[in-house]
């Protein structure tokens, strides 16, 4: 029996295995333009990147486009160049800003030879933000014993009688104050003589931390329902995560007056993000923006080049401001120990 096991054992490793070369599909790699200029002091930035078109197995994979030569014509004939400042972001001088009543061309040309335009963008004149209330809401989610806490940013106006409106609302990265119980440190596990046995530090339980820019959500609205009026629209969410308002949180919104054009493509976008994933949904587009292609006007470029004017509107929210809270998550430790997190206040902090 043992002989006839060895034999078998021998002859497997001298079986023949065909190789076999998988062959991955490769979608075609679209060029994606994102940002947008404001009547604000800059810098703006916009962003390129290419990314796999949806199917393909490499769908997901961004790669940044470098050293394409990036600049922003108004309708006056001046042009303003933008400097790469990291891998595919392209930034404005720190001064420019768009001017009411102009419109602007994005152009690209990137590093192989391609050359891009966007339609032109003019810029509407936008309704101030007389004030932003806040009201504290829960948001239901799929477990039943679990709510999203947090706080609904209202944008109080007075819409424009005279023309047709679109509003487009973003809410810049928030900052707020961190508190830590550096009182409650104890050893890590690996202590040779007291592991995690109480050891308390004198410092420092209260440093303010600035979010990280990410993908955020947003809110547009047209003035069909409510042209010439003053208006009160719920414009953000800032979810409670048991630290944003232990104490203070600053939040800046951004109201912006967009092209007719430009809502419609925010629209597209809109209805997509709220696809819930259902086998019975189609599968997401890829939404095509104002950006063209003056090689091939065929090809699909993705994104949308937005000229606005722009109110902002910061507010300050107390920890007691709001009705109901998330459960506080504790900081054992220093609060410098967060990544991000210093001991001064950030520049726009205006608050004692």
């Amino acid at each position: 029996m043992l002989k006839r096991l060895l034999y078998i054992l021998l002859i497997i490793p001298l079986s023949c295995v065909d190789p076999y070369t998988l062959e991955l599909e490769r979608g075609e790699q679209l060029l994606t333009v994102d940002g947008f200029i404001t009547t604000e002091p800059g810098p703006h930035r916009i962003r390129l990147t290419r990314t796999d078109t949806y199917g393909s197995v490499f769908e997901g994979l961004i790669r940044p486009v470098r050293l394409a030569t990036v600049n922003v014509r108004d309708s006056e004939g001046m042009v303003t160049f933008l400097t790469e400042v990291e891998a595919g972001v392209y930034e404005t001088p720190a001064g420019f800003k768009a001017k009411v009543g102009l419109s602007y061309t994005l152009q690209l040309r990137l590093i192989e030879g391609r050359e891009y335009t966007s339609f032109p963008e003019k810029v509407n004149q936008v309704a101030p933000i007389d004030q932003v209330s806040i009201r504290t809401v829960e948001i239901a989610t799929d477990d039943r014993l679990e709510q999203r806490v947090g706080v609904q940013l209202i944008a109080h106006f007075k819409d424009p009688g005279d023309q047709a409106n679109n509003y487009y609302w973003r809410t810049a990265p928030g900052s707020f104050v961190l508190v830590a119980n550096p009182e409650l440190y104890t050893n890590p596990p690996t202590h040779p003589s007291d592991p995690r046995g109480p050891a308390p530090k004198d410092c420092c339980a209260i440093c303010y931390l600035v979010e990280s820019s990410r993908s955020q959500n947003f809110t547009i609205a047209s003035d069909e329902s409510f042209n010439g009026l003053e208006t009160r629209l719920p414009v953000a969410f800032i979810e409670d995560n048991g630290l944003r308002f232990k104490d203070t949180y600053r939040a800046e919104i951004q109201q912006m007056g967009i092209s007719q054009e430009a809502f419609r493509f925010l629209r597209l976008i809109e209805q997509q993000l709220s696809i819930t994933g259902s086998v019975f949904d189609q599968p997401p587009a890829n939404i095509r923006g104002n950006i063209i292609s003056l090689d091939n006007p065929d090809e699909t470029v993705l994104g949308y080049f937005i000229a606005a004017d722009v109110a902002t509107s910061e507010l300050y929210i107390e920890s007691d401001d709001l009705d109901i809270k998330a459960t506080p998550r504790i900081i054992p430790d220093d609060c410098r120990t967060v990544p991000g997190a210093t001991l001064s206040p950030p520049s726009n902090w205006l608050r004692n």
